[in-house]
C-alpha cells in the first residue's frame, strides 16, 4: 500500500537470519484515554452533570472544544517520526459517545487523514465507552460488535461497566482481530476490586482463543486502560501474557509494556507512583508470524514533556484537564501508548 512509509532498518533484533539490509512498510497501531471526554449536555440516566456548564467544574462549550484541541494535537503526533500518517488505528476510552467522537475527527490537526469511527453504546453508569479510529486506506473494517463484561461483584450482584469492542478487518492485506477494553478500576481497593479485572481478562482472553482456535497465528492486538499493571494476574496469569517474546507457546501472548514497567516507567501517576495501565498486547501471530505478514516492530510510551505537569502538587505527573475540580487547559491522566508494526518488501 503506497501509503506507508518505505523504510530500511536492520532488524537485529528479530532474529540472526534477518541481519541483513531489507526494506519494510512500517504501520502505527495506538490507544489513549482521552480522560472524561464529555459533551455539555446533562444526559437523562447517566452521571454527566459535573461535565455541564451547571456542574461544579463548569464544563462549556469553550472547554470542550479547547480539550478536542488538545487531543487532536496529542493524536497528530503519535508515530510520524517514522510514518507520516501517524497512527493508522487508535483504540480511545473515556468517551462519552459516538458525537464528541465525530467532533474529534474534525479538528483540524487531524481532520484529513478521515478516521472513521468504531463505537458502541455501553452500561457504563458514567456513560463512557470504548471506541476505534481507522484510517480506511489503511484498514478496511469486515465486522465490529460489544461484548458485554458480564461482571459481579462478591455478593453476585452485577458490575455495569465498559464493554469490550471487537473489530476485524484487513490492515494493508493482512487480516487483524482489535480488542479495545477500559476494565474496571481500583475504586474500593486494588485487591477487593482484583476480582473484577479478572473477569474482564477472561472474558478478553476466550475472544483471543475463539480466533486462535480457528487461526493459530491470527493476528490480535488487546489493547486499553486495563487498570491494571503488566504483573497482575489479569494481565501475566489470565491473558497469559508474556515479558519474553521469544518462543511463545499456544495460548500465550507477548506484553511488550513489560519492559518498561520494570525501568519505572508508567503511562499514570497517583500517590507519587507510576502505574503502567495503557497497554498494548500482542497475539503470537504478530510475534512469529507464519507468513510474509506484519509483524511487531516496537513500542513507544509517548510521554513528551508538553504532556507532563511543571508545577505544583502534580508536578512530573500527565498534565491532565482539571486538578479535582479546577480547570488546568491540559490533555489527560494518561500517557497514550503505540506500537510500530513491519512488514517486508519482496522484490
Amino acid at each position: 500500500m503506497r501509503y506507508f512509509l518505505i523504510i530500511t532498518l536492520f532488524l537485529a533484533s528479530f532474529q540472526s537470519s534477518l541481519f541483513a539490509q531489507k526494506e519494510y512498510k512500517i504501520g502505527c497501531i495506538g490507544f489513549y484515554n482521552f480522560e472524561n471526554l464529555f459533551d455539555t449536555l446533562d444526559t437523562p440516566d447517566v452521571r454527566d452533570t459535573e461535565f455541564t456548564p451547571s456542574g461544579k467544574r463548569l464544563y462549556n462549550s469553550k472547554i470542550y472544544y479547547e480539550k478536542l484541541d488538545n487531543l487532536a494535537d496529542v493524536v497528530s503526533q503519535l508515530g510520524t517520526k517514522n510514518t507520516p500518517d501517524g497512527v493508522s488505528l487508535l483504540g480511545v476510552c473515556e468517551i462519552e459517545n459516538k458525537e464528541v467522537l465525530e467532533d474529534f475527527v474534525q479538528r483540524p490537526k487531524i481532520k484529513d487523514r478521515d478516521y472513521q469511527i468504531v463505537h458502541y453504546n455501553s452500561i457504563d453508569k458514567r456513560g463512557i465507552d470504548v471506541a476505534l479510529l481507522y484510517q480506511p486506506k489503511y484498514f478496511t473494517v469486515e465486522s465490529s460488535r460489544p461484548i458485554r463484561n458480564h461482571i459481579k461483584n462478591r455478593e453476585g450482584e452485577p458490575i455495569f461497566t465498559r464493554d469490550i469492542l471487537l473489530v476485524s478487518g484487513v490492515y494493508d492485506g493482512d487480516p487483524m482481530h482489535i480488542l479495545v477494553n477500559h476494565w474496571p478500576s481500583r475504586r474500593g481497593g486494588e485487591k477487593a476490586t482484583e476480582p473484577l479485572r479478572n473477569q474482564a481478562a477472561f472474558a478478553c482472553k476466550k475472544i483471543v482463543d475463539s480466533l486462535e482456535k480457528v487461526n493459530p497465528y491470527a493476528r490480535v492486538i488487546v489493547m486499553g486502560d486495563l487498570n491494571d499493571d503488566p504483573t497482575n494476574p489479569s494481565c501475566k496469569k489470565v491473558l497469559n501474557a508474556k515479558r519474553d517474546k521469544e518462543n511463545l507457546k499456544k495460548g500465550e501472548m507477548y506484553n511488550p509494556m513489560y519492559d518498561y514497567y520494570k525501568r519505572g516507567i508508567g503511562t499514570t501517576a497517583y500517590r507519587d507512583a507510576w502505574s503502567l495501565f495503557d497497554q498494548i498486547i500482542m497475539s503470537r501471530g504478530l510475534i512469529e508470524p507464519n507468513d510474509d505478514g506484519y509483524q511487531y516492530f516496537k513500542t513507544t510510551i509517548f510521554n513528551e514533556r508538553f504532556l507532563v505537569q511543571k508545577t505544583g502538587r502534580y508536578e512530573g505527573y500527565p498534565f491532565r484537564t482539571y486538578s479535582f475540580d479546577t480547570y488546568q487547559g491540559g490533555y489527560s491522566d494518561h500517557f497514550p501508548v503505540f506500537v510500530y508494526l513491519v512488514k517486508e518488501i519482496k522484490k
